[in-house]
């Protein structure tokens, strides 16, 4: 494996704003796991929703995020003011936060969660194309996994937040909820007061829609390979809503289950950033590989595990592979993609992506319902392998 000889890491090359938009994703995911570690928990007890329903509910929200991204993506490229969506992706992600705590039906938690995913769309690609026009591109994979790390840790922070309010309130859902809303708000206020946006070339204004031929065209082969095995990857890459289930499914009760959370994000956490690092000094390929491979391990420990122990031992190999694959991802997409065509990229990467996620979901909803989770986590490893066999297929044709 031979080495590319970058410049010495340092975290403090990284560029201040990269490190403001990570501590904007840190607040927001706390927010948003404080309440999505409950809320699976919620809907089948609370609401007798069916693991299907579960499903259902997780599939809709994720994919009308992805289906925003490429509209909100363009629209950045032709702009040339990826700041302002993303700003106004976080503040709508803000004001869905309060819609949790007031749902008392099925509809009114699908509303929340809808509204919840079209913010999160409309931030994703400008925010995602924003590093990529921030950070040099030597520390691109060092700064998409620190971005993912410190979002990473929000999502530690937020189930830990939901086991001690839960504690704390009694066991009383919607006061979780509504406390949950406060770093959503202080998460809005820092990317609106505290980001400061590189100035563009101006051939960003002159891109129209993403989906002529022409800019299809454009965007290049490399490009459409990572999409294509990405897309079969999301299919095993169901929601973690499932993890919890799973902790629920052996005995863990409301006020513990979100412990799996925890253990899977610390994981991620830990491994995001030095990935990245490894990924930027060898082969992202490579890297990838082991990531796909990290996640066959984790369906497989999960599908077969017996007590707590397993399932957390699970979790924590799905967090390994969540830290491996998820900025590496990004960042092979912000290297196969034209600079000026990033947002664009960013936002059919993320539509495709979110199609197989809906699919994913529905999927391991009906499979759950009729076979139990074993069966699940069993395709979602099938799933995985598939994309690991086109990964070795391609990878002659990817720019690493």
């Amino acid at each position: 494996m031979q080495l590319k000889a970058p410049p010495q890491y340092r975290l403090r090359d990284i560029p201040a704003a990269v490190w403001t938009l990570g501590v904007v994703s840190l607040l927001m995911d706390a927010s948003s796991e404080c309440i999505h570690a409950l809320l699976p928990l919620y809907l089948v007890a609370v609401l007798n929703v069916s693991t299907l329903g579960v499903g259902v509910i997780e599939g809709v929200a994720e994919a009308a995020a992805s289906i925003t991204k490429v509209f909100s993506g363009a629209l950045s490229d032709r702009m040339g003011d990826r700041k302002r969506l993303a700003v106004a992706g976080y503040g709508l992600a803000a004001c869905s936060k309060p819609l949790f705590p007031l749902a008392g039906s099925l509809g009114w938690v699908l509303a929340a969660r809808f509204v919840d995913r079209i913010g999160k769309g409309i931030r994703g690609a400008p925010r995602d194309a924003l590093i990529a026009d921030l950070a040099p591109a030597h520390l691109r994979g060092a700064s998409f996994g620190l971005r993912q790390a410190l979002d990473t840790v929000g999502a530690v922070v937020g189930p830990l937040l939901a086991i001690l309010l839960m504690h704390l309130a009694s066991g009383r859902f919607r006061t979780v909820f509504w406390i949950a809303v406060i770093p959503a708000f202080l998460s809005l206020a820092l990317i609106a007061f505290g980001v400061r946006e590189p100035a563009h070339d101006p051939r960003l204004h002159a891109v129209r829609s993403p989906l002529t031929p022409h800019l299809l065209r454009e965007l290049g082969a490399p490009f459409w390979w990572i999409v294509a095995v990405a897309s079969v990857f999301a299919l095993a890459r169901f929601s973690e809503a499932f993890l919890i289930l799973r902790a629920q499914s052996i005995g863990l009760g409301a006020m513990l289950a979100p412990l799996v959370m925890i253990v899977m994000s610390v994981m991620y956490a830990a491994a995001a950033y030095p990935a990245g690092i490894v990924a930027d000094k060898t082969d992202r390929v490579l890297v990838l590989s082991i990531g796909f491979a990290l996640l066959i391990i984790a369906d497989i420990v999960l599908a077969l595990a017996r007590g707590p122990s397993g399932v957390m031992a699970g979790a924590a190999i799905w967090g390994l592979h969540m830290g491996v694959t998820q900025g590496l991802l990004s960042a092979l997409v912000a290297g196969a993609a034209p600079a000026n065509r990033r947002g664009a990229a960013f936002g059919i990467f993320n539509l495709l992506g979110g199609a197989a996620a809906l699919a994913a979901s529905l999927i391991a909803g009906a499979l759950w319902n009729a076979s139990g989770p074993k069966a699940t986590f069993l395709a979602g490893a099938a799933f995985t392998a598939a994309a690991l066999a086109g990964l070795a297929a391609i990878r002659g044709r990817l720019r690493a």
